[in-house]
């Protein structure tokens, strides 16, 4: 195997597992329905944490408030893109469900960013989006199989294994993770949403997009880098960074033009597609206890409200299943 392909390879293995996991028996779809299956395979491979989520375990909780432009409300009718500000709780994250996972460590990537609007009739809706630019593959089975091979593939194993097997036959996995790295800040990253929604305008029209959340500078580390910073150094940096000053973001939609696939996570959207700035996202103030609040925090991408819909893609209904389920879980 060329040592580039290995290195993306290995790359992409430690995104998703631990490396002291040894083989285990795999999941099925037909033992159990997916997003269940899904989680029980996180379970395996990075063990059961009570009171954590089974993946992206690690992570920072803080508030702040959303402010939304004009072109937002000419593509939406939704009461997030009125213009109002509305109150927020948002999540940073490292993969993994290793709640002590180092920030530094390969694994920790890609990193998450969650957003829960809380609207001004008591309802809330969410975005969860992370640093993948997409996502490794289209569907939740798929992503079941690719968790499944992952299992079944110790780093003494024979070759090719189960998980180099899967990603010669989906050309998305290291394509997807070639995407990420690991950021100075978790201010400094950009996060993704993966699946494609419907925005919905006061005359009824409907547009796909795909939501990104853009900061004022990207700053990656080296993995060099990456690697001599303390253990906590993201979650540490993001309580200090507001302690002096909001951290912002612009979300910004991304628009689909004709022929554009809306649902298939895998597939991105050329980088010539109109962006429409949608608003600004300002963070500042950190939880007074960010690990207590993160236990009680559920973010679903199809928690939608009226004018933003959900469109053909099947995984925002996989990742609902699978997040309720680990909901359940640290939360019995």
């Amino acid at each position: 195997m060329p040592d580039s392909k290995h290195k993306i390879l290995f790359a992409a293995k430690l995104l998703l597992a631990a490396s002291a996991i040894a083989a285990s028996a795999p999941a099925r779809a037909d033992d159990a329905d997916v997003p269940t299956a899904i989680v029980d395979v996180m379970n395996k491979l990075f063990g059961v944490h009570p009171g954590f989520r089974a993946n992206h375990a690690k992570g920072a909780v803080a508030e702040g408030s959303f402010t939304a432009s004009p072109e937002a409300a000419q593509l939406s009718r939704a009461a997030i893109f009125s213009g109002e500000k509305i109150p927020v709780v948002v999540r940073f994250s490292d993969a993994t469900g290793v709640p002590t996972i180092p920030d530094g460590d390969p694994n920790a990537n890609p990193h998450g960013l969650s957003v829960k609007f809380h609207l001004p009739d008591g309802g809330e809706t969410d975005m969860v989006t992370n640093s993948l630019h997409f996502f490794p593959v289209a569907t939740g089975e798929e992503f079941l199989q690719l968790l499944t091979a992952i299992s079944q593939s110790p780093k003494d194993g024979p070759h090719p294994s189960p998980f180099e097997k899967f990603v010669a036959a989906h050309p998305t996995v290291p394509a997807a993770f070639a995407t990420i790295h690991t950021p100075d800040s978790f201010a400094h990253e950009e996060y993704y949403g993966i699946n494609a929604f419907l925005l919905v305008n006061k005359s009824g029209a409907k547009q796909a997009v795909r939501y990104q959340f853009i900061p004022d500078k990207t700053v990656h580390l080296s993995p060099e880098d990456a690697a001599g910073k303390p253990a906590d150094f993201l979650v540490d940096d993001i309580a200090a960074r507001l302690k002096a000053a909001p951290v912002t973001f612009h979300l910004k939609a991304q628009i689909a033009a004709a022929g554009d696939d809306v649902k298939d996570g895998s597939k991105p959207w050329p980088d010539d597609r109109k962006l429409v700035e949608l608003g600004v996202l300002t963070i500042d103030k950190a939880s007074a206890n960010s690990l207590e609040a993160q236990k009680q925090l559920l973010f679903l991408p199809g928690a939608l409200i009226d004018g933003i819909e959900q469109s053909s893609d099947p995984l925002v209904d996989t990742r609902d299943g699978a997040y309720a389920v680990s909901f359940s879980r640290r939360n019995p």
